[in-house]
């Protein structure tokens, strides 16, 4: 029996369709992730695993539970951290998880309210109240409260978003030894490098479709080409335009063969630029996930 099942499902806002069919299985134990472009229907997804949204049609179970005829048994089965920062300005961090933990009928489980509060680095904010935490500290206490049901499938809707380098770190060390003490996980995150190096399996979405659906490791296999990477100063020629990845001076692009990059080098050359710090390495994750993105495009109607 996986974890969560997705079975055809749609829906729709009006005349939007927010996901067209969405079907996949996430076993016991993965840590799988969820990638696409903003709007491609990913937080639908987990709104409607959540119960927080209904299928227009389809089926969601959660080992099992489906997500509308058993409800409660499904919530039970999950715990979600979300994108947005909801907490209660009234409770101190540790009466908020006591609250939390009260929700799902939990009663002394004060030694694991210790274990969260010491893994996320919460420890020393225990007794202060929830609205005087910074930004980052408050997502913390979002994953404890996610967390302190002990539910065996862990819902990540974009976790690190706007956090800093230790909460990340800190994170997923945390969530790295839960998924290896048998917890399933399923994380969206628009950082690629995250999912790359956590996410056993990945699917990704557009437009409310999966367009790709395949473990880790060979999807990159299936990259169609190394990078190029390099620095310049000044604007990268237009024969270049919509194949090249730009962050500030850096410029990634793909090349098959040495022939493919002698001749990149020679059309920047001509253009006047000079070129510094020349690297070829193999294609990551975001290479693959601008390639899916770009072979699923949808045509333009004349």
């Amino acid at each position: 029996m996986p974890a969560i099942s997705f079975q055809s499902v749609s829906k729709s806002y009006g005349s939007v369709r927010a996901l067209d069919g969405v079907s996949f299985d996430i076993e016991e134990g993965e840590f799988f992730g969820l990638l696409g472009p903003n709007g491609a229907g990913k937080t639908t997804l987990i709104s409607i695993l959540a119960g927080l949204a209904r299928a227009s049609s389809g089926r969601v179970t959660v080992r099992g539970f489906d997500v509308q005829a058993d409800y409660a048994q499904a919530r039970r089965q999950l715990g979600v951290v979300p994108q947005e920062l909801v907490f209660d300005p009234f409770f101190t961090v540790r009466e908020a998880l006591g609250i939390q933990s009260g929700y799902f009928g939990m009663r002394g489980n004060d030694a694991w309210i210790d274990e969260l509060l010491e893994s996320l680095g919460l420890a020393d904010k225990a007794n202060a109240n929830m609205r005087q935490l910074s930004g980052g500290m408050k997502r913390r206490v979002l994953v404890a409260q996610a967390l302190v049901h002990r539910p065996p499938v862990i819902v990540l809707d974009e976790p690190t978003a706007g956090v800093d380098v230790e909460l990340r770190q800190t994170l997923w060390q945390f969530i790295a030894r839960l998924n290896k003490q048998g917890h399933t996980v399923l994380l969206t995150t628009h950082y690629l490098e995250e999912a790359e190096a956590l996410c056993g399996r990945i699917a990704m979405l557009k437009a409310g479709r999966v367009v790709a659906l395949e473990r880790t490791s060979e999807l990159l296999k299936a990259a169609s080409s190394n990078v190029l990477r390099f620095k310049i100063d000044g604007s990268l020629p237009r024969e270049f335009a919509g194949r090249a990845r730009v962050t500030g001076r850096i410029v990634q692009l793909p090349a098959h063969d040495a022939h493919e990059i002698e001749r990149h080098l020679a059309v920047i050359r001509e253009a006047g630029l000079r070129v510094e710090d020349v690297e070829i390495r193999k294609p990551d994750l975001e290479d693959v996930f601008l390639d899916v993105m770009a072979a699923h495009r949808p045509e333009v109607a004349a």
